[in-house]
């Protein structure tokens, strides 16, 4: 019984590429507002006694979060809550991260686990459970997570299992947002390319029997906006592969550097921008409301520099 309800789970979710274009499409948005609840930086009233335990905390967290959804929903083709901040509250933070998830998708926002998850056999096959398998007649926990590559096929196939049986969708690191990224990422390879490029073509090939019908892979790839070159290079690395571009607003990148991630179509990438909409009542104004300004504003800068 409980496989012919996790079957019929799967079969009644389209592949992800699919629901990121058929969003997109709907909202006229690549808008992703990342979901980072920072305790000291939430709005006084909502801090309340945060102070006194996880669990007081984690329903600070829980309701400013849901207040974000509800202003950011009208722009924004999803969330991307950051997983470090919900489990660092322990059990009340993780039940924190339930709620919002299935809030954000009862509101119509994709969700988008930002965990960065990467581990070989058994161990990765329950991340992959965790986030991206429907539990029971419940579906998943997220649409999509973040993965980490190092650990090469052996430990991503799990991730992408659970991908084509489900209907999930991955985001593999290829070119972060942050300056020591370069360390490693920018290493030469004998061939003259260098670290990023080849794991950008791993990726390409993890991806290409996830292509759903829209023309876009289930396996996309985290390109920082703080490189516009790179972004430029990957998505000629990546035609089919939808690009998750940290980096605008807090790290210095604009809309107008990521461009050019734009070029396979409207839908061929995602902009994530965090602190600069969740926080935005910091330069003034009622924070619900300083948050919907600010991610229609950004909807729309990012819509226009799509050239679609």
């Amino acid at each position: 019984m409980a496989q012919e309800l996790h079957a019929a789970a799967a079969v009644a979710v389209s592949p992800f590429g699919d629901r990121i274009a058929e969003a997109v499409e709907r909202k006229r948005s690549q808008l992703v507002v990342g979901l980072d609840p920072a305790l000291d930086l939430l709005p006084v009233e909502i801090r309340g006694e945060a102070h006194l335990g996880p669990a007081h905390a984690a329903d600070a967290v829980g309701r400013f979060c849901r207040g974000i959804v509800d202003a950011v929903a009208p722009y924004a083709v999803g969330v991307k809550p950051q997983l470090a901040f919900f489990e660092a509250l322990g059990s009340d933070g993780m039940r924190a991260l339930e709620e919002i998830c299935a809030y954000a998708r009862s509101a119509g926002l994709l969700v988008i686990a930002d965990g960065k998850r990467g581990d070989v056999g058994s161990t990765a096959r329950a991340y992959a459970a965790a986030f991206l398998e429907p539990r029971g007649t419940e579906p998943a926990l997220a649409d999509a997570l973040t993965v980490n590559p190092y650990l090469g096929r052996d430990a991503v196939e799990p991730f992408l299992s659970a991908c084509r049986r489900d209907g999930g969708g991955l985001f593999v690191l290829v070119k972060t947002s942050n300056a020591g990224g370069a360390e490693v990422q920018d290493l030469v390879l004998s061939d003259g390319r260098k670290v990023w490029q080849q794991v950008a073509e791993l990726v390409r090939d993890w991806g290409e029997e996830l292509v759903g019908e829209r023309g876009l892979s289930s396996v996309g790839a985290v390109v920082g906006a703080t490189f516009p070159r790179e972004v430029a290079e990957a998505r000629r690395l990546l035609p089919q592969s939808v690009l998750l571009l940290p980096g605008i607003g807090a790290q210095g990148a604009s809309p107008a550097d990521v461009a050019r991630a734009f070029t396979s179509g409207p839908a061929s990438a995602l902009v994530a921008v965090s602190r600069g909409v969740i926080y935005a009542y910091r330069a003034g104004g009622e924070w619900r409301s300083a948050a919907s300004v600010e991610a229609g504003r950004l909807a729309r800068e990012i819509w226009a520099v799509s050239g679609w």
